[in-house]
């Protein structure tokens, strides 16, 4: 199956900052555009390379799959950094994410419970794996029904690779535009994956101040 189109912003996109100040910055990353550059040289161009175009001490704490739009955090120096990476290893960060899924989900709400390990021979895919896979757990809350579709609020416990990903589609219900899990309908149901980070708590790790940010969902 050929891969579906998916949406690559320019170079040339302002960046999409929603807030800075000297200790962190807060972008809303489009779909398409890496995280953190990849190893060959049509992967380098990504949204901390962007950022660090104008802010050279922007250093990336965690990361959002290309496919993935939404909200992002980096730290502003080494400090900070540590101090973050510190926050989201202690589970102290909130993420909220949206997502558009195949099927109508009976009740409103749950958890999904499943290990997560690499899938070797299908690199870089993930797999729900019992004997080696590290415990992985999301909550989903059903936000609106329509005809085939459910659009659900996904709160990760854990931060597993594709984790929101593979869930979903463990339990029936693949994430749309999603080419690597689910069924053949929900991975060809939109052109970009319908999966975005829209909400983002943390403590400034200056202040302690208790801030929230948050990205209107583009599906």
């Amino acid at each position: 199956m050929s891969s579906p189109f998916v949406y690559r912003p320019p170079a040339t996109d302002p960046l999409p900052i929603l807030h800075v100040d000297d200790k962190i910055i807060v972008a809303d990353k489009p779909a398409g555009l890496l995280s953190v550059p990849g190893r060959l040289p049509e992967h380098k161009d990504s949204l901390t390379l962007r950022l660090q175009a104008d802010y050279p001490d922007a250093l990336t704490v965690h990361r959002l799959d290309m496919e993935t739009s939404g909200v992002m955090v980096f730290a502003r120096g080494e400090d900070v950094h540590r101090k973050l990476s510190m926050a989201f290893e202690a589970r102290t960060v909130s993420k909220r994410y949206q997502a558009l899924v195949w099927g109508e989900i009976e009740g409103d709400q749950g958890e999904v419970d499943l290990p997560i390990g690499k899938d070797w021979p299908n690199r870089p895919r993930h797999k729900v794996c019992h004997e080696t896979g590290k415990p992985a757990k999301t909550l989903w809350r059903v936000l609106d029904r329509r005809v085939g579709l459910t659009r659900v609020e996904l709160i990760p416990l854990t931060g597993r690779t594709h984790q929101l990903r593979i869930h979903m589609a463990e339990i029936g219900h693949g994430i749309l535009g999603d080419e690597w899990y689910g069924v053949l309908e929900s991975q060809t149901a939109r052109d970009r994956l319908c999966l975005h980070a829209c909400e983002l708590g943390l403590a400034h790790p200056k202040t302690a101040e208790p801030l929230r940010f948050s990205s209107a969902v583009p599906f």
